[in-house]
């Protein structure tokens, strides 16, 4: 077993049992709120592109339109779907996959497997590592970010990934939580530069 997987159980276990009376207060007020189900559970694809069950809290509902298909994402988000999402606290509940060893708790994030696969090479490389519950391309932009932008960003951290990355990217995710998502053109730019570099 690795360094890294140690510290993943340690913190999965110690938050779990630290956690569980909020994640159980939310999962309350979820219930009364939007209903059931309290869980978004999803088939992503992991390490090597074995797919699992990524589990976190339901933010959007299933609202359909006049002809019957699904509103867009940002219609469906219930409203305290927006704060769970905008704090992160939707996503506490990935710290089981976490502790299943589906996860690691830094690593890109994962993907359904058709947009794995659609990536082709970039998608494989992506598969190296285990998906994190936050990562680099995390808290350089995330949602203000390109497909394009994740991907390089991605690739970067697992060129470069080292525990003090690591601790950059847990500091700056408590930051992201607290202060809302800012697109960093810097590290995105410098990503997109490795990339080039590594095709020529």
């Amino acid at each position: 077993m690795t360094v890294r997987r140690c510290i993943d159980i340690l913190i999965s276990v110690t938050a779990l049992g630290l956690l569980a009376p909020l994640l159980l207060l939310f999962g309350l007020v979820l219930l009364l709120v939007d209903g059931s189900p309290v869980l978004f559970v999803q088939t992503r694809s992991g390490l090597g592109g074995r797919p699992f069950r990524l589990v976190k809290f339901r933010t959007m509902n299933e609202a359909r339109g006049a002809c019957g298909t699904l509103l867009s994402d940002a219609e469906r988000t219930t409203p305290i779907g927006r704060l769970l999402r905008g704090t992160r606290i939707d996503e506490l509940p990935q710290f089981w996959n976490v502790l299943l060893g589906d996860m690691s708790l830094i690593g890109p994030r994962p993907l359904l497997p058709i947009t794995i696969a659609a990536a082709g090479d970039a998608g494989r490389e992506r598969g190296q590592v285990l998906p994190g519950m936050t990562g680099w391309a995390q808290v350089n932009g995330n949602t203000l970010l390109s497909d394009a932008d994740k991907i390089a960003l991605d690739l970067w951290y697992i060129r470069n990934r080292t525990a003090a990355l690591d601790l950059r990217i847990i500091g700056r995710t408590l930051l992201v939580g607290l202060l809302g998502e800012r697109r960093n053109a810097a590290a995105i730019g410098r990503a997109h530069a490795g990339a080039s570099h590594r095709r020529g």
